[in-house]
């Protein structure tokens, strides 16, 4: 857990039922941060919907959003029990892990999916002397971001290199380009499917040649497949 909420008393949060892969979570609830109990959970307000108390469902994870513009976070956690302090009523959250700061998004990701591969520098080497790279697939792909199935897990402020796939041929494509990103949330995907993960990529550059370079890639990508 990262620690115990620094969050006023009387800070309104604004929130969300967690919404599925893919999807934009829709903050159309209010309530009010009451205190910390201790890094596992905290107390809100009960929202209200049409005038009456929303009624917690345990198996729902629930979305709380604080703080405003690029400093908004959001923090995700279960309703465990409605408690009575005096003459008001709060939700008990009990956290999870992820955490997420909302990113500003400035330009469209557009839904395509694509091989990549990723890796980490500190992993083990084969008996080459190279770092085996894992096989994902992106769920959408944008100038400074990625969505990416996966089979590996990341905590949330991972850092990995991502390697996108070329395309196109060489006199009229792009070339594969590798590009280094952070781990900005993490999800489990229901069962069955090729991949049991994915995850929300914020990249970075090290200059301004390196984000033009994916914003090329990008651009090639749109045209080629007409998104």
């Amino acid at each position: 857990m990262a620690g115990t909420l620094q969050i006023k008393h009387g800070a309104k949060m604004r929130v969300a039922y967690d919404a599925p892969v893919g999807q934009e979570p829709k903050f159309n609830m209010v309530c009010t941060f009451n205190k910390a109990i201790d890094e596992s959970a905290f107390l809100v307000s009960v929202p209200m919907v049409g005038g009456k108390a929303l009624i917690p469902e345990d198996t729902q994870k629930m979305l709380f959003q604080y703080g405003e513009g690029d400093d908004a976070q959001i923090i995700a956690g279960y309703v465990d029990d409605t408690v009575k302090e005096g003459i008001r009523r709060y939700w008990k959250v009990r956290r999870v892990t992820e955490q997420r700061q909302l990113i500003k998004r400035i330009d469209v990701r557009m839904k395509i999916e694509l091989p990549v591969q990723f890796m980490q520098d500190t992993w083990a080497l084969n008996s080459d002397g190279e770092i085996d790279k894992e096989q994902g697939q992106t769920m959408d792909i944008s100038n400074n971001g990625l969505a990416v199935y996966m089979n590996h897990w990341f905590d949330v402020g991972e850092s990995c290199i991502f390697t996108l796939p070329r395309i196109g041929t060489v006199s009229s494509g792009q070339k594969s380009h590798d590009v280094v990103g952070v781990v900005c949330w993490m999800r489990e995907l229901p069962k069955g499917g090729a991949f049991r993960f994915v995850a929300g990529i914020q990249l970075r550059f090290a200059d301004l040649e390196e984000r033009k370079q994916m914003q090329e890639y990008v651009a090639y990508v749109k045209k080629r497949y007409k998104l």
